[in-house]
């Protein structure tokens, strides 16, 4: 019999999943490595009978089809919330079912992560300054340290919400442009100090914000580019990182996110591009490399065990390497698009080779304590 895999993910409007064409794929992938993959929302679940009415794909008729399956030993969670009831459906949902053992894990918001990152001697330095909004005055004095600032919501995806402010010359205010709740290119707009927070709310930006120190991102042409790094657990249950790859942004945003219109570009060809010399493209590359590693070591050391995290990175003129953001639940499009096949194919199947690796774990006889290789404290909670 199949080991089972559990996707947990949410509807959006319509009773639509979002990632569909991505549970198909690792769908496949587990009937390979004798994975049965259902993908399940906290709605499908039958509370009084404890058993799910599950979505699995038949590959043999390439669709999809439903059947009752009892809860899964492992959980993947994609879930990404997308409004206040979604939030509310699978907070009930773990709190209900605290026993569940989950492959992934939701992190904190931007700020705590920021605080917890800067911990690590190995990673504040590539930390842009960061501060947590609190009120005009402060939003001001910051912005007179650097030209260039970002101010992002606390728990937003996709840039969604974010704003970059650029201080004008002669102190003549500040041009603001981003993205509002919906991804949608807000105009360029001059604007002074004072108008700021009203912009914000006319926009229906009213989130709490963080502020950031603004990395130069723009190409000759203007138009603003970071990179996607994904680093992910493998079969040994070790941290690896599978790959990374640039994002150019769409003429006129602010964010380079590939929902928002983005284009994906290998990581070699723009830092050639950029760079120009092969030595100064792999001392980059190294650097970015060691860092996301150390970025996922250090989150796991603070949440417990988790299988991925997609690490937003910038690169600056000098050719530094800056941390923008990390994500819990990547996407792995990026690799697809710049046609890096045998990368996107490894970053669909390693969750399901972690999952493996914890459930095999998982059952090894335990009375022997001299084969064993005991977890690490946070990787404790869990296993139990």
């Amino acid at each position: 019999m199949s080991i089972q895999l559990g996707v947990l993910a949410m509807y959006m409007p319509g009773r639509k999943l979002e990632e569909l064409s991505f549970y198909r794929k690792l769908s496949i992938y587990g009937q390979k490595l004798g994975v049965d993959v259902f993908v399940f929302t906290p709605d499908d679940v039958d509370d009084n009978r404890s058993r799910i009415h599950a979505l699995a794909y038949n590959q043999a008729t390439r669709s999809w089809t439903r059947r009752w399956v009892g809860f899964p030993p492992i959980v993947y969670d994609r879930c990404r919330y997308h409004g206040a009831d979604n939030y509310r459906k699978i907070t009930r949902f773990r709190q209900k079912y605290t026993k569940l053992r989950y492959l992934s894990r939701p992190l904190a918001n931007k700020w705590i992560i920021y605080r917890l990152l800067s911990e690590d001697e190995n990673i504040a330095p590539h930390l842009p300054s960061t501060v947590h909004y609190k009120s005009r005055k402060q939003l001001e004095q910051f912005l007179k340290k650097h030209p260039i600032v970002y101010m992002k919501p606390k728990s937003g995806t996709g840039g969604r919400g974010i704003i970059r402010l650029q201080r004008l010359r002669g102190g003549r205010g500040y041009l603001m442009q981003g993205r509002d709740a919906e991804r949608r290119i807000l105009p360029a707009a001059k604007v002074t100090a004072a108008h700021i927070p009203v912009r914000l709310a006319d926009w229906g930006l009213q989130s709490k914000y963080i502020v950031q120190q603004g990395i130069p991102l723009e190409l000759k042409d203007g138009r603003v580019h970071d990179y996607r790094m994904l680093v992910q657990k493998d079969g040994q249950g070790k941290w690896q990182v599978t790959g990374c790859a640039g994002r150019i942004g769409p003429p006129f945003s602010v964010t380079s996110n590939l929902h928002g219109g983005g284009t994906a570009i290998s990581m070699e060809t723009l830092l050639k591009n950029r760079f120009g010399t092969e030595e100064k493209v792999k001392s980059i590359k190294e650097t970015a490399y060691t860092l996301g590693l150390h970025i996922a070591k250090h989150l796991e050391d603070k949440f417990g065990t988790f299988c991925e995290a997609g690490i937003d990175l910038a690169v600056d003129p000098s050719g530094h390497v800056w941390l923008l953001e990390v994500n819990p639940k990547p996407s792995r499009d990026v690799f697809r698009l710049t046609g890096d096949l045998q990368t996107y194919r490894r970053a669909i199947r390693r969750p399901i080779e972690f999952a493996l690796h914890l459930l095999q774990k998982k059952a090894a006889p335990k009375t022997d304590t001299k084969n064993l290789d005991f977890a690490s404290p946070s990787q404790q909670s869990e296993s139990d």
